[in-house]
């Protein structure tokens, strides 16, 4: 096996993946008023529920398609879903009703699940040492995807029309297909095949299955946590820096693109140089504190300058994630890690639904003219309790429960 060339394939795909998403978000309002007709609000209220449904989707699915693929191989399940995806945005192009489009997003939900398989196989290439930084890797790919995307789509969009997009999204999936066809090898043996089963391909079935690996619970549930706190930025970033400090659109989007290139470079290079050195353990705990530092600030900061300079600090905090990943994938079994990095996925899709109507409520009743205080940042103050729960939680593990983590 090309180990090299299946690992920048999986890396690709992610940043496509991220990358289809984010080419379509400046042209959702306008796809959206020309097939369901309403102003910019009924627009609004439909893209809030072709979100949740396609993140609901994901969290369902996530457990069902990593257990497929430790059942049938992690190639199958990534070219099947390649090739769904590609025909899904090539139809959503030419979409005229607000109802195919709801269906269109429940299939891509189903077919975007594949990260699960996707981190299954790196942690199926990755020697034990290697796979917090790869985890990493993975994370600054669609944080890359993500901040090409809206720009490419944007572009587009202006060149072109609302469609173009669109069509340009299931272009690239298309071309990934094709690069998949030839350079994807197969990483699931007979050694490590685990027979399907349905009891356990499903959210709920799957965590009472990985909870009896001690220790992995309380870990899901600090990944959890952790997940739903450090979203409090897409969350209300936009809305805050606004209210705080009179941002325009432009600078919104120039201090989310330096958190998202920060993020990247955190990821996908700084964590393979400071793992090795410290250990998963230490780079854990640095995270976990730091985090809970610029929460701290966020939440009480009176200057829209020093705002911006820290954002880009801020994405220390992304260290976490992929070295939590790391500690998970290497308490699990070789014939666990579909199923294991599909409860991952399920556990961030989770976050991804539910920390945007809990930060959004609380940023509204801070910022209320009648409400019994002011605080545009109290939604961090949310996210740094989250954070100190992570703390105990990781801190007061009983000993000896991560023994399989370096």
């Amino acid at each position: 096996m090309n180990r090299k060339l299946a690992f920048t394939f999986i890396i690709v795909t992610l940043v496509i993946d991220a990358m289809g998403i984010g080419l379509i978000l400046p042209v959702m309002p306008d796809l959206l008023q020309h097939v369901n007709g309403g102003d910019l609000g009924n627009a609004a209220l439909w893209g809030g529920v072709l979100t949740t449904v396609f993140a609901f989707i994901q969290f369902v699915v996530g457990p069902t398609l990593g257990s497929l693929s430790d059942r049938y191989g992690r190639r199958p399940i990534l070219i099947i879903s390649t090739a769904v995806i590609a025909v899904d945005y090539l139809i959503m192009g030419f979409a005229n009703s607000i109802w195919l489009l709801l269906v269109l997003r429940i299939i891509a939900g189903v077919a975007s699940a594949t990260q699960s398989t996707a981190t299954a196989f790196i942690a199926d290439i990755s020697t034990p040492e290697e796979k917090a930084a790869n985890f990493g890797i993975l994370g600054a790919a669609f944080g890359i995807g993500f901040i090409l995307g809206p720009l490419v789509g944007g572009l587009l969009g202006g060149w072109f029309d609302f469609r173009a997009p669109f069509f340009a999204a299931a272009a690239l999936a298309g071309l990934n297909l094709m690069v998949g066809l030839l350079v994807l090898p197969e990483t699931v043996t007979d050694k490590i095949r685990r027979p399907f089963e349905w009891k356990r391909a499903n959210p709920i079935g799957a965590l009472m299955q990985i909870q009896k690996l001690q220790g992995l619970g309380r870990l899901l549930l600090l990944f959890f946590l952790y997940d739903f706190a450090f979203f409090v930025y897409p969350a209300i970033w936009a809305y805050f820096t606004k209210e705080a400090f009179g941002w325009s659109p432009e600078m919104v989007g120039y201090s989310l693109a330096g958190f998202g290139i920060s993020i990247a470079f955190v990821q996908g290079y700084l964590i393979r140089k400071i793992i090795p050195a410290f250990g998963e353990r230490k780079v854990l705990i640095f995270g976990l504190f730091f985090s809970l530092t610029m929460f701290t600030i966020l939440a009480f900061i009176g200057s829209g300058f020093w705002t911006m300079i820290l954002t880009p600090v801020a994405a220390l905090g992304a260290m976490v994630v992929p070295t939590l990943q790391g500690i998970i994938s290497k308490m699990a079994s070789d014939d666990q890690q579909g199923e294991v990095q599909g409860i991952v996925s399920s556990i961030r899709s989770l976050a991804v639904l539910a920390a945007p109507m809990v930060m959004t409520w609380v940023f509204f009743a801070a910022t209320r003219p009648d409400g019994p205080i002011y605080l545009p940042g109290a939604p961090f103050l949310v996210s740094m309790g989250f954070v100190l729960a992570c703390i105990a939680l990781f801190i007061s593990r009983p000993r000896g429960s991560l023994r399989k983590a370096s």
